[in-house]
């Protein structure tokens, strides 16, 4: 995208090397920091091109390769199109993958990301917004709760598993956190069942949290993702539309 510069850039965390997209807009800067969590397909040309239309927008965009335990990005070789053909197949693959990532070493890994955006001179000081897909809405939730002085704003699109009975379901951080947030609850998601959605919206109630919990009415897991089969293009406009707006009042 015009506008913009991005590359390949290495963080530093306690297991290694791990690789992320870092753009930015074209200009002196620095800009509003953003840190953008990858859904279970992973760092790949499509969510690219997210971070580019984040930053055409004004924000400096990390994007980790969540998986970098496993390999630098792509991790696994995925389609131009995933289809629902192919979703069995590489579900195989990437299963693994996410069982793999656990509460204390994600975190971990989120105080190296937001270390990495805080020493980058392309990046305004202070607290940043985070945005996640699918898993990535986990995440963001999960590092809004667990750096809550660090984070001024989440949003979370399509999320997995947000509120569960799991003791350690991230919903249960509700307490820590400082920031605003913003869900997009796709109402035909088997991976955020509408009682998980209730007992999102009813921890953050209580906790006193400003937020909104928005059900995107047809819209289903993974209306974000232009380069798959459950893209929506309405849904994913609304997306935008409520990201914006959520990162102009906070960042």
């Amino acid at each position: 995208m015009s506008g913009v510069h991005g590359a390949t850039v290495d963080i530093a965390t306690r297991d290694g090397a791990a690789d992320a997209y870092l753009v930015h807009p074209e200009g002196a800067g620095p800009f509003p920091a953003v840190l953008l969590y990858m859904d279970a397909f992973g760092l790949r040309p499509h969510l690219k091109k997210m971070a580019d239309r984040l930053a055409s927008a004004g924000y400096t965009v990390l994007v980790p390769n969540v998986f970098y335990r496993h390999g630098r990005a792509p991790v696994i070789d995925l389609p131009d199109f995933v289809g629902p053909a192919e979703r069995p197949e590489l579900f195989q693959r990437i299963g693994p993958l996410i069982q793999s990532l656990t509460p204390e070493s994600t975190m971990a890994d989120a105080d190296a990301y937001l270390r990495r955006l805080a020493e980058c001179p392309m990046a305004r000081s202070g607290p940043v917004g985070v945005t996640g897909y699918c898993m990535g809405a986990g995440l963001a939730l999960r590092t809004a709760g667990t750096y809550p002085d660090r984070v001024a704003a989440a949003a979370g699109f399509h999320g997995a598993n947000l509120a569960s009975t799991a003791p350690d379901s991230p919903h249960l951080l509700a307490d820590r956190i400082k920031g605003e947030l913003y869900f997009g609850h796709a109402d035909q998601d088997h991976a955020l069942p509408p009682e998980q959605v209730e007992r999102l919206d009813e921890a953050l109630t209580a906790a006193g949290v400003l937020h909104r919990c928005v059900v995107y009415t047809g819209a289903h897991h993974g209306f974000t993702q232009a380069d798959t089969a459950a893209y929506d293009a309405d849904a994913a406009e609304r997306h935008w539309a409520a990201l914006l707006d959520l990162f102009s009042r906070t960042l």
